[in-house]
């Protein structure tokens, strides 16, 4: 062993000494770069030879955790008063672009340094959506992120939080600090700038003041803190916690750095010594030589101009059909079709071929050239009112199923009908019940409903759909859907059920054989707000089968189409508990199973008026 690293580790050993005594006076610390130090990593958490300490490195969707090997006694008995502690660090975050990045990173005190469950994107390898917000963690931070979540109600996509429990931040603010060589000055600053930073975090354990302070690195500690809170951690903090750091990055290429570290309890952390810090790595290329200086430009001239030509449209055309598979198509992804074949199969994206526009763009009716295979692409837009998540949802979910893309057609006939009615609740049934997840939809309508030149039926537009374990609860969400489909207790509660669903079916029936909107548009026959109030109507006068299309003109079968609108105004009751699985409407369809009494259930009462009584207006939600 080489005498000068037997001595850092003896180093490293007599710090760690000292923590493990530190219940009994003051304790501190001070790292100038990480060489052989005793630190606990995880994740994708290295010491580089020049002792950098990296706790992501450029790579996506990585997680990496630092801790100080031995915990330290924040509190001297577990009743007894968090103790004060002050730390400072210096850390970097360079992204490979200049204006954006993901995530951030944080400084932790926790009284584990196990975080396997935590979750990465959106979470900072701390938490996760179960036990995010609860006081058994035990947990306090400091973020510095640079991703602005709705869901923590984010300041922006470059903050400085103080955190308890919770990514919700107690305080936060955009990064910036006062310059007190400049009278105090306020200061934008970017967490990503690819320039080292430094931050300091001081607690007064008799006061509960938090304070974060944040510079660049030939800047002094500003004297009024960025971020400021008053929070007694006596509550939060266990006797005995460690003190560390947490990393993550999403889809892009992220690295995160520390150059020095120190802490102390009881006191002031040791200044940091910014001259003896390990430097950044450079980033960009390298300085070409002086030889390549002077041979390089006669080089590329002679090649340019014997090859320019070719060289350029080569290039050109690489650029046209170059394409960036991203890491979650790996591991949802059916199949990829290049852009050049989309682009050929729709004639340029040509208005002719346009079907319809989605909340994510535009539509169009394709055919490949090779196997003739009729497809509908999708084509996303800038201006697309959805985000990532939304199409990933719909990507996932079409992807599993494996269903297929189809074209809509005029229907003419009731047999036809019924045919589209039965194959929709056989694919319902199917994501409700037989695979081998749950699948609530959240938007069954009659223009999600897609046919072949065969009038086989298919459930398309999967973008509001939701996933979770069969035997599980779904979770609260946002409210989504089209108005006439809505069901009411979706409105009251955000809850998505398999329910819902089958309340959107019921309307769905009600359209398909009335050949009217669920909400009058003032051209349709019936002159109630709501179609399910005017058939319910008639089913109290008698008159049921006055509902049906005039268009059909009398090619239909009156008993089959009356059991459906039957069954619609049982799927669309206001009740969820009464409306029927859809392994029940499937045996109403083929008439396995009698329906039920309808004077039973109580279908007297107006749809529009419960949901208006409920505090809601008949405004559409989507479109």
């Amino acid at each position: 062993m080489k005498p000068a690293f037997f001595l850092l580790r003896l180093i490293s050993l007599l710090h760690l000494a000292l923590a493990l005594c530190s219940g009994s006076g003051n304790f501190q610390f001070a790292y100038h770069g990480f060489t052989g130090t005793n630190l606990t990593l995880d994740g994708n958490a290295t010491v580089m030879p020049d002792g950098i300490l990296v706790l992501t490195s450029r790579k996506t969707n990585l997680t990496g955790h630092a801790f100080f090997p031995a915990p330290l006694q924040f509190r001297t008995s577990p009743d007894g008063t968090a103790r004060s502690f002050s730390a400072a660090f210096v850390f970097a975050i360079i992204s490979d672009y200049t204006d954006f990045s993901a995530h951030g990173m944080a400084f932790i005190v926790s009284p584990t340094k196990n975080f396997t469950t935590a979750l990465p994107v959106g979470y900072l390898a701390l938490l996760n959506v179960q036990n995010n917000g609860n006081t058994t963690n035990h947990l306090f931070a400091v973020e510095l992120d640079t991703v602005q979540n709705t869901d923590f109600q984010d300041v922006n996509a470059n903050h400085v939080g103080i955190n308890v429990n919770n990514l919700h931040s107690l305080q936060s603010s955009p990064t910036s600090y006062y310059d007190d060589g400049n009278n105090g000055v306020f200061k934008n600053l970017t967490l990503f700038s690819r320039e080292a930073m430094q931050v300091w975090v001081d607690y007064d354990g008799n006061t509960g003041q938090i304070d974060v302070a944040l510079a660049p690195i030939k800047v002094a500690k500003p004297r009024k803190p960025l971020v400021s809170a008053k929070y007694d951690l006596s509550t939060v903090l266990t006797e005995w916690a460690y003190i560390g750091f947490s990393s993550v990055t999403s889809g892009i290429n992220s690295r995160h750095y520390l150059l020095g570290w120190s802490f102390a309890m009881n006191g002031p952390a040791p200044p940091i010594n910014i001259p003896n810090l390990p430097k950044l790595p450079c980033f960009g290329p390298k300085p070409p030589s002086k030889v390549l200086v002077i041979v390089l430009p006669i080089a590329t001239a002679t090649v340019m101009l014997s090859l320019g030509t070719i060289a350029t449209l080569l290039v050109l055309r690489h650029l046209r059909y170059a394409q960036l598979l991203e890491d979650w198509e790996l591991e949802f992804g059916p199949h990829r079709f290049s852009y050049k074949d989309l682009y050929h199969a729709t004639n340029g994206f040509k208005s002719k071929h346009l079907l319809g526009t989605g909340g994510f763009g535009q539509v169009y009716k394709g055919v490949f050239r090779k196997s003739r295979l009729e497809v509908a692409v999708k084509k996303v837009s800038h201006e697309s009112r959805q985000g990532m998540k939304e199409f990933i949802s719909e990507f996932v979910t079409i992807g599993r199923l494996r269903n297929r893309n189809l074209e809509d057609k005029p229907l003419r006939d009731w047999s036809q009908r019924f045919h589209i009615i039965r194959g929709v609740a056989s694919g319902l049934l199917y994501i409700h019940e037989k695979w081998e997840k749950v699948v609530i939809h959240r938007d069954i309508k009659a223009s999600n409903v897609f046919l072949d030149h065969q009038m086989n039926r298919c459930l398309g537009d999967f973008g509001l759909s939701r996933l979770y374990d069969h035997g599980t609860e779904p979770q609260t969400t946002h409210v989504v859907g089209t108005m006439g489909y809505l069901a009411p207790e979706l409105i009251c509660t955000s809850k998505a059920s398999k329910l819902i669903d089958v309340f959107a079916f019921g309307a769905f029936l009600l359209e398909m054989t009335c050949g009217q909107r669920p909400v009058n548009d003032d051209s349709g026959r019936y002159n109630q707000e709501m179609l399910v109030d005017w058939v319910l109507d008639h089913f109290n006068k008698g008159s049921l089968n006055e509902t049906v299309d005039l268009r059909l003109q009398g090619d239909c079968n009156t008993d089959e189409a009356c059991r459906v609108l039957k069954l619609g105004l049982l799927c669309s009751h206001a009740s969820a508990n009464l409306r029927p699985g859809m392994r029940q409407v499937m045996q109403y369809l083929d008439g396995d199973t009698p329906l039920p009494d309808l004077t039973s259930t109580n279908m007297s009462f107006s749809t529009m008026a419960l949901m208006q009584n409920e505090g809601f207006d008949s405004y559409p939600i989507n479109n």
